[in-house]
C-alpha cells in the first residue's frame, strides 16, 4: 500500500481484490459485509478510524441474546476470551448483541493487505467456531462450561 493511502482505501482495495461484496456506510469510514460460514451467516463491519490510526473488524452474531440468558452468555464469552491473543468477543448487556472484534493500531506504517486478511479471517473463524456453543447456551441446552468443552473437544 502506498504510504499516503488512507486506511479506508486500503480496506476497499483489500475487499475488492479478495472478491468480497460490500457496501459503504454513508458518512462513515465503514464497510458492511456478509459472511456465510459453516455454522451460520453474520454481518460484518470493517471500520477505518483515520484520526486514531486504527482498523477494526467486527463480525456480529446472528442471534440476539434474550435478557434472561445474558449472564450465562457473559460467562461463556469470558471463558472463550480467556487466553485469546488476537481479538475478543463482546456482549452488549443492553440489547443482547454479540460480536467478535479484531483490531490494530496502524501508527505510521501503511496497512498491508496481509495484515487486513489475517485480522478478518481470524475474526470470522472465531465467530464460526463458537456460534454453535452460543446458540446452545441461548437455547438453554448447555451450560457455558459444557458448551466450551463441547466446542473444544470438536476442535481436537
Amino acid at each position: 500500500m502506498p504510504s499516503n493511502q488512507s486506511i479506508f482505501d486500503a480496506l476497499v482495495n483489500f475487499f475488492t481484490q479478495d472478491n468480497w461484496s460490500f457496501t459503504k456506510i454513508e458518512k462513515q469510514s465503514t464497510l458492511r459485509l456478509a459472511f456465510n460460514g459453516k455454522n451460520g451467516k453474520c454481518d460484518c463491519y470493517a471500520q477505518a478510524r483515520e484520526k486514531q490510526k486504527q482498523f477494526i473488524f467486527y463480525s456480529v452474531c446472528p442471534a440476539k441474546v434474550p435478557k434472561p440468558k445474558r449472564r450465562a452468555l457473559g460467562e461463556l464469552l469470558s471463558r472463550i476470551n480467556y487466553g485469546q491473543i488476537i481479538g475478543n468477543f463482546e456482549l452488549d448487556f443492553n440489547d443482547g448483541e454479540i460480536r467478535y472484534k479484531t483490531s490494530i493500531s496502524v501508527n505510521h506504517n501503511p496497512l498491508a493487505a496481509k495484515i487486513i486478511k489475517e485480522l478478518v479471517y481470524i475474526n470470522l473463524m472465531m465467530m464460526d467456531r463458537y456460534l454453535p456453543g452460543i446458540r446452545l447456551v441461548i437455547s438453554g441446552d448447555l451450560s457455558p462450561e459444557a458448551a466450551i468443552l463441547e466446542i473444544e473437544n470438536e476442535a481436537e
